[in-house]
């Protein structure tokens, strides 16, 4: 059987750089020489507390984080803080921005602990734009925004600005392109979108936010429990960390985070230019409004759907099904993936092009990339 070239367009976990894997893989059997496997070593031995501080240094040397925001890294996934931010921070009231499958997580967890307002919303179209927050006064204690929509396929890329405390959920776009930290109070993402393997948390979040908490929490949904304890309250997740930080410095010697927007814009553009295009396909989000990260399209005819997936995962395809309730395809393009990955599918695509709609005898097709 043909070995053929697998091209990694998964939503997450995501994919990984070849060296990153190499130097894991390696660190699983015997960890720089010191005849433990990195599953093996101590969270509380000198070697893993060094990874975990340098991890610490590469986050806020990349984002450029200021000295009074705090770096943390924690267990539950993006998921659990949904519910740690309105049991920390709601008083009052507590604004969510409603674009898409995960915003609306995070609005069902923030209902269990006090008044929680939706100040827009793009559900009327099936969350493919990202709607204008209009001027809203009120004594709120934060807003609440998801940077990218991994289902939908939309990022933001004006921040919203409403006096009160902006806490983003940056899962799928962390890393990916540059932001101003002060703009933010709060920033969490989980790591296996852009960052490395399923399992650790990111939080980088305002001292002062913290240090506005009034009231005793238990100390796995404490925040400043994982500040004064350097992310080591518990035993974090050492391998997720591990990685993470082999990625981040793969990100910071290619050019860091500038760098890396530059290939991502030059991705994104190319896919987008295909979609636009070709005959056989369409876009889902607005224009204004399509994620770099995570891109979203349909078969202008249904019945194509299938087909295509079979087509192209004879091509070295891998996850472009869409989510199953959004149907379609969706092409992930976070960090490592290559450019040669992206050529590949759009060259994918015109051959499903023709295929499917030959050409009159003697008529040439030119595919350009």
């Amino acid at each position: 059987m043909e070995n053929i070239k697998k091209h990694n367009f998964g939503a997450g976990p995501c994919i990984l750089p070849q060296s990153v894997l190499e130097e894991a893989a390696s660190a699983v059997v015997n960890w720089n020489n010191i005849d433990l496997s990195i599953l093996e070593v101590s969270h509380r031995s000198p070697e893993f507390e060094s990874v975990i501080s340098r991890t610490g240094l590469l986050v806020r040397e990349l984002l450029k984080v200021p000295e009074d925001y705090t770096v943390l890294f924690m267990q539950g996934g993006a998921s659990t803080q949904f519910s740690m931010i309105p049991q920390s921070f709601l008083k009052t009231k507590g604004l969510y921005l409603d674009t898409g499958y995960f915003a609306q997580k995070a609005i069902k967890e923030a209902l269990f602990f006090g008044d929680t307002e939706i100040i827009a919303s793009s559900a009327d179209k099936n969350y493919n734009y990202i709607p204008d927050i209009q001027s809203h006064h009120t004594n709120a204690d934060y807003l609440h925004i998801t940077s990218n929509n991994t289902i939908e396929g939309t990022e933001i890329f004006n921040w919203p600005d409403m006096g009160v405390p902006l806490i983003c959920d940056m899962s799928s776009d962390i890393f990916s392109r540059e932001i101003r930290i002060r703009d933010f109070d709060l920033i969490y993402a989980g790591a296996q979108k852009n960052m490395g393997p399923a399992g650790m948390t990111m939080v980088i979040v305002k001292n002062k936010l913290l240090d506005s908490i009034d009231k005793p929490l238990p100390s796995m949904s404490d925040y400043r429990v994982y500040r004064d304890n350097q992310s080591l309250y518990n035993t974090p997740p050492v391998f997720s960390i591990y990685v993470s930080m082999l990625n981040l410095l793969w990100l910071k010697n290619n050019g860091g985070v500038s760098g890396i927007e530059k290939q991502n814009i030059k991705k994104a553009k190319l896919l987008y230019a295909e979609i636009d295009r070709n005959t056989l396909f369409r876009g889902n989000a607005a224009i204004a409004h399509r994620s770099r990260m995570n891109v979203t399209f349909q078969a202008v005819e249904p019945t194509h759907e299938q087909e295509f997936l079979d087509f192209a995962a004879k091509r070295g395809m891998i996850g472009i099904k869409g989510y199953r309730t959004v149907g379609g395809f969706r092409a992930s393009l976070y960090n490592a993936l290559s450019l040669q990955s992206v050529q590949a599918l759009v060259k994918t695509m015109q051959e499903f092009e023709i295929l499917r709609q030959p050409k009159p005898v003697g008529a040439e097709s030119e595919i350009v990339y």
